[in-house]
C-alpha cells in the first residue's frame, strides 16, 4: 500500500505530500534490500562499533546540505552496501535510501530505537560547497541551530532529541580546545564546564589531534545519560551545554533526562522526519546513482 508521507520541501517553510515515498517501494524490484543492508551493517559494526555514530552524522549531513559527503567517515560502509545492492538489484536503489536505512540499522545495533523507513528517494545531482558551512560544528548559538532546523521543516523538539545522538560517538579535541583554554578570548576556560570535568578534559585533550567521548559516563550506551550530563554541566560541545541553559530547550533536556522510553520513541520519530527531508529542485532532477561517489555520466 502506498504510504503518503508529509515531508519538508526546500521551498521556504512549506510542506508537501510526496506520493513517491512508500514502505513497499522495493517490494517488487528489490525485496532483499533490507536484508542486505542489515547484514552489511552488522558485519561492519562487529569490527568497528564507532561507525554507528559516524553513520548518524553522515545521514544528518546528507539530509541537511547539498554537498558531497564521500570524504567523511562512514561513507565506505555505504559504498560497500551499494556495491552488493547493485549486484542483486542493478540500477534500482538510490544511495539516499541505502544511507537512510543503514543509519536506522546502525542506531538499532548501538542500542537505539527502530523505525520503519519509507523508500523512493532520488540521489541529488547538485553539490553546493558553500552549504557545508551551515553544518553545525559545536560552537553555534542555539538560535542558529533552531533556525537551521526550522529551514528544513524540523522544530525545537527535533533539535533537542536528535542532539541526543551524542550519547554515543567522539569528537576531536581540536573542536573544543577553545572552551578549555581560551573561551571567548579570555585566556580562561568556559565557566559553564563542571570543574572536575574540565580537569579531565584538559588532561585528555592536550593535543588537538586526540579524540574524546561525547558522553563521558556511558560512551557506548544509547541512553539518556547525555541529557543528565548537560544537567551536570558536562556537555562536551558548547552547543550541547547551551541546550540546558537556553529557556527554549532546557525543559526538553530535563524531560528526556528522566524519561528513557520517551527519548527512544521521539528519537525514532525525529529520525523519520529527518530522513524524509527532500530538496524540491534536487528531487525533480534526481537520479539513481550507480556509484555513490559520483553523479551518473
Amino acid at each position: 500500500m502506498m504510504i503518503m508521507m508529509m515531508i519538508a520541501v526546500g521551498r521556504g517553510n512549506e510542506y508537501e505530500y510526496d506520493d513517491d515515498l512508500s514502505f513497499s517501494y522495493y517490494h517488487g524490484s528489490c525485496p532483499q534490500l533490507e536484508r542486505i543492508i542489515h547484514t552489511k551493517i552488522n558485519q561492519w559494526l562487529k569490527n568497528d562499533s564507532t561507525l554507528a555514530p559516524a553513520l548518524i552524522r553522515l545521514h544528518f549531513r546528507d539530509c541537511t546540505v547539498r554537498v558531497s559527503s564521500k570524504s567523511l567517515r562512514g561513507f565506505e560502509v555505504i559504498d560497500d552496501i551499494k556495491a552488493e545492492v547493485e549486484k542483486q538489484c542493478p540500477k534500482t536503489v538510490s544511495c539516499a535510501d541505502i544511507l537512510t536505512t543503514a543509519t536506522r540499522d546502525a542506531t538499532v545495533a548501538a542500542g537505539g530505537p527502530f523505525w520503519m523507513v519509507p523508500y523512493g528517494r532520488k540521489d541529488g545531482r547538485i553539490s553546493v560547497a558553500k552549504e557545508a558551512e551551515s553544518v553545525p560544528r559545536g560552537h553555534e548559538r542555539i538560535t542558529d541551530l533552531i533556525e537551521l532546523f526550522q529551514s528544513k521543516g524540523l522544530n525545537i523538539l527535533d533539535l533537542v532529541v536528535l542532539s541526543g545522538a551524542h550519547t554515543i560517538g567522539r569528537s576531536s579535541c581540536g573542536a573544543l580546545q577553545y572552551r578549555l583554554f581560551n573561551y571567548k578570548g579570555s585566556g580562561k576556560p568556559d565557566p559553564s564546564i563542571n570543574p572536575k570535568y574540565l580537569n579531565f578534559l584538559r588532561r585528555k585533550c592536550r593535543w588537538a589531534s586526540e579524540y574524546v567521548d561525547l558522553d563521558a559516563v556511558t560512551p557506548k550506551a544509547f541512553d539518556v545519560q547525555y541529557f543528565k550530563n548537560l544537567q551536570n554541566k558536562m556537555g562536551l560541545l558548547s552547543t550541547d551545554q547551551m541546550l540546558y541553559s537556553d529557556s527554549r530547550t532546557a525543559p526538553l533536556v530535563s524531560a528526556f533526562a528522566s524519561q528513557s522510553a520517551e527519548f527512544h520513541h521521539q528519537f525514532a520519530a525525529s529520525m523519520l522526519k529527518l530522513g524524509n527531508i527532500v530538496d524540491y529542485l534536487a528531487d525533480q532532477d534526481g537520479e539513481i546513482r550507480l556509484n555513490c561517489n559520483y553523479v551518473n555520466a
